[in-house]
């Protein structure tokens, strides 16, 4: 009984996506970590350098702003968020712990999303799983593998702003 509390404990699940029909930009990242999940905001985790990242591609200070306006702020500039895996199981907050996972229906998702242009990875694991869901439909898209916006992948900043900044030429951001 008690390992499967602990299993049960460690099985964790993506939050809803965030997108409209003017959707152009799809950033999809892998699964929330711990403290994301337990502040229920995208990238809540305060060292995450996504909202900093993001601020820089579509000219917006998000960092100084409340989460919900952030996320419509996102919105407000064609951008959408979600995660590839829907669940799985995982002790912690990195990627490489991802085990047992169930992945999101990415193609109901982006099949509703007339004016999408740009699928962007956040992340390798976002990236590997990602593109083997999408399959023949990625040839539609732009598609865009980001470094991970997590402290946990140690590239500079600037190394990694340098390949989000790409994100600015999808669609007239």
């Amino acid at each position: 009984m008690i390992s499967s509390e602990v299993s049960h404990a460690s099985r964790k699940r993506c939050f809803d996506p965030i997108v409209d029909a003017a959707t152009r930009i799809l950033v999809l990242g892998s699964l929330p970590g711990a403290k994301s999940l337990a502040q229920q905001e995208y990238y809540g985790n305060k060292q995450n350098r996504f909202w900093m990242l993001m601020s820089e591609v579509i000219g917006r200070d998000l960092v100084a702003l409340t989460y919900t306006a952030r996320l419509q702020t996102l919105l407000e500039n064609g951008v959408g968020l979600w995660d590839v895996v829907a669940e799985a199981e995982r002790d912690g907050s990195l990627d490489s712990k991802i085990r047992d996972h169930t992945g999101n229906d990415l193609l109901a998702l982006i099949a509703g999303l007339p004016h999408l242009k740009t699928i962007a990875f956040n992340g390798g694991t976002a990236a590997r799983l990602g593109v083997k869901t999408l399959g023949e439909h990625a040839q539609r898209y732009r598609i865009v593998c980001l470094p991970s916006s997590s402290p946990a992948y140690t590239l500079r900043y600037a190394d990694k702003l340098a390949v989000w900044l790409t994100l600015r030429g999808a669609s007239h951001l």
